[in-house]
């Protein structure tokens, strides 16, 4: 049977599940049983997962769970995560008590703007551009005024437009770059609307005003927002830090210092600290139905804005205070998208008492510091495999098909060992051999 398919998107979603078992999985109908297990018994439930995108045939979960006692300015929160990797929760309700002790997180929205761009080619002379687009500047922008009235009501809307010589980096390149508040909305469909009516526009007045041919390539918002700027930090009295699994306040201070400038200047490193930060970000990010490759990308692009990609996060150790802090872009929103759709993402937010999009920036950039401090706190202290494999001890049981009785037995014997695969594999079959 061909595997090429015509007007898939027209069957229904039993249809979609039977063509998948002939094709791909030889008419085995054990693929069916693990889809429909994963199916919401409330018909109206799954109706609405099953409109967020296409052509779908199931439900995939993730774990939704707690971080609790993030202190962030004053407020406590317990903090929505949906992540599938172990320890990513737990080391950040562990960094969370921590500072806890020691008067919390501080945090503060520096900006929250955005940016678009009408990319476009023009074969004519730089000043004939100049000219008409200073002519056109205030028809350009009026052109949007039934799009951003709504925006502009709520202290949103459109900060500047601007003609972008790009030419020196691609023959007759030039851009039209324009900024955007979007207050608690992350604002893509809001932004990329406002730049197609702008080309639209562009292309109209070029036509009778603007001698040479203008090209419009496309019209998109940009997912790199180094205008939307969140900080979150820590700090203590270096003897506050206390005796850290054995090891002094100060030395600890120190090497964990030492840990993030080694992130700051070599790439290696940086890639998987700041991999550990985004465990904290995105796990936030996607519990509250924010787009966490939109993050992701803008998050790794400024990471390299100085040529070099290199830590998000900074740490200093002076006059006896020790400070740990993290800038970073994060486009997100409260309202729009699937905030108001997703039962899960409604309860999310509740939980973080309904917060404006300034305040889920200081809470999803605190996540993320969080888990920085977490992971480098084990790093430089007992290693990050002791901590980590306790907590995957559980899915390797599960592998193994450990029953109730057996988990609790071998979770006893590891509460003082290593955890590694090869041993909780001998463990279970010296349990069951007796």
């Amino acid at each position: 049977m061909s595997k090429q398919v015509n007007g898939f998107s027209k069957l229904d979603k039993e249809g979609k599940i039977k063509w998948l078992i002939a094709n791909y999985f030889n008419n085995d109908h054990a693929f069916e049983r693990t889809l429909k297990r994963y199916w919401n018994s409330d018909a109206q439930l799954q109706q609405l997962h099953d409109e967020f995108i296409e052509n779908t045939i199931s439900n995939y979960y993730l774990p939704f769970a707690i971080a609790p006692n993030f202190l962030i300015n004053g407020e406590l929160y317990a903090v929505p995560m949906a992540i599938e990797e172990s320890s990513v929760v737990a080391a950040a309700s562990k960094a969370a008590k921590f500072w806890l002790e020691r008067g919390g997180f501080k945090a503060e929205v520096i900006s929250t703007t955005k940016i678009g761009h009408v990319h476009f080619l023009y074969e004519g002379t730089h000043q004939a551009l100049h000219d008409f687009f200073t002519n056109a500047h205030y028809s350009l922008l009026q052109a949007t005024s039934g799009i951003t009235e709504s925006m502009r009501k709520r202290g949103g809307g459109i900060k500047s437009i601007a003609l972008i010589d790009k030419t020196k980096d691609l023959d007759n390149y030039f851009q039209i770059a324009m900024k955007f508040e979007t207050k608690d909305a992350m604002g893509a469909n809001f932004i990329n609307s406002c730049l197609e009516k702008v080309a639209e526009t562009l292309l109209e007045l070029a036509g009778t005003g603007l001698e040479g041919n203008l090209q419009v390539v496309m019209s998109i918002l940009s997912n790199y927002v180094p205008e939307c700027i969140v900080r979150a930090e820590v700090s203590c009295a270096i003897e506050d830090l206390g005796n850290i699994n054995g090891i002094d306040a100060k030395v600890f201070a120190h090497k964990f210092k030492q840990a993030v400038k080694i992130a700051e200047i070599e790439p290696y490193r940086a890639v998987t600290h700041n991999k550990g930060i985004m465990n904290g970000i995105d796990a936030v990010v996607l519990a509250t139905g924010n787009d966490f490759r939109a993050v992701e990308a803008g998050v790794h692009a400024y990471a390299s804005k100085n040529g070099r990609y290199s830590s998000l996060t900074h740490a200093e150790v002076t006059n006896n205070e020790f400070k740990f802090w993290i800038e970073v872009p994060l486009a997100l929103g409260t309202v729009g998208g699937l905030t108001k759709l997703h039962p899960m993402v409604k309860l999310a937010l509740q939980m973080l008492q309904n917060p404006n999009a300034e305040d889920l920036m200081k809470i999803t950039a605190v996540a993320g510091l969080a888990q920085n401090f977490a992971a480098l706190k084990s790093l430089t202290t007992t290693g990050i495999q002791q901590g980590h494999m306790k907590m995957h001890l559980m899915n390797i049981l599960n592998q193994l098909g450990a029953s109730f009785d057996e988990k609790n037995t071998i979770a006893k014997k590891f509460e003082n060992q290593t955890v590694s695969h090869s041993a909780v594999t001998q463990e279970l079959e010296n349990l069951r051999s007796n």
